[in-house]
Parts: C-alpha cells; sequence; structure tokens
C-alpha cells in the first residue's frame, strides 16, 4: 500500500534553514510482521517513509550534496516498534528529521594549534625518563681497564 500522507501545501521541517514539501514524502504500510499473532500479520502498522534527495525540487544545491554525499540518492526509514500505524507513522517521521538533520549539519573545520610550552615539556620529561628506564635494563659490562 503506497500513499503520500500529508495536505497540499504541507511542509516537513528538517530544521531551521531545511523544510520539504511533504508531497515529495512516499509512505507505505506493510504488516509489522514478528510475533502477535493475527493483529502483527493482518493490519499494516508498518510504516516505511521514503525520500528521494536527488529529485526534491526543495533542496538547494549545497543541501542535496551533501544529502547526497552522506545518505545516498534516496533515504528510507521504517517503523515498527508499535502497534499503531499513526504512532509508527509519526515514529518514522522523526526518524526521517533526525538522520536528515544530522546530515545536514556542516562541521567546523579544524584549526590546527601549536603544542602548549608545558605540553611539550612533560613530553621531553616522559622520554627522558623513559630512555633512563631502557638504559636501567642494558647489561653492565666489565671495565678493561
Amino acid at each position: 500500500m503506497v500513499a503520500t500522507v500529508g495536505a497540499m501545501g504541507e511542509r516537513f521541517v528538517v530544521d531551521a534553514r531545511c523544510s520539504i514539501d511533504a508531497d515529495e514524502l512516499v509512505w507505505r504500510f506493510e504488516p509489522a510482521g514478528g510475533p502477535g499473532g493475527q493483529h502483527a500479520n493482518r493490519a499494516h502498522t508498518r510504516a516505511v517513509v521514503t525520500f528521494d534527495i536527488a529529485a526534491s525540487p526543495s533542496l538547494s544545491d549545497s543541501q542535496r550534496a551533501r544529502l547526497r554525499a552522506r545518505l545516498g540518492d534516496v533515504v528510507t526509514v521504517a517503523a515498527d516498534d508499535l502497534r499503531s500505524q499513526h504512532r509508527n507513522r509519526d515514529l518514522a517521521r522523526r526518524r526521517l528529521q533526525q538522520r536528515l538533520a544530522e546530515a545536514l549539519v556542516v562541521a567546523p573545520t579544524r584549526r590546527p594549534t601549536r603544542p602548549t610550552a608545558g605540553s611539550q615539556r612533560r613530553r621531553l620529561q616522559d622520554k627522558a625518563q623513559q630512555a633512563e628506564r631502557k638504559s636501567a635494563r642494558r647489561r653492565v659490562r666489565p671495565d678493561d681497564s
């Protein structure tokens, strides 16, 4: 069973800078499977949402490139944790929102820093201590005098 869930013009908000037209999300509802008897085998409570990143007109070029690099062309999220299709749909929507938001985060560029004077001093002290420890392990030779 495939459906688009959402009113015309409704937006799916990912974060403050990105929102997607709800019509771009393709929903599928399937039997959840697993234990649970006839309800699990007959009721279509598993919610699967698919979002085509490559074909989305709602994304800017930079957002599309970042999402495609991190998630691929199509992202699919499923939820079958609960017995209710409605609650599984909300759970799948939140999971999709979280995956997209995490993929859109731009990590700050690392600026290399110089080691502090204290850290250099400690490193050299540790190095000298290790050299002393190793030299104490060496065999002592008798003097040839």
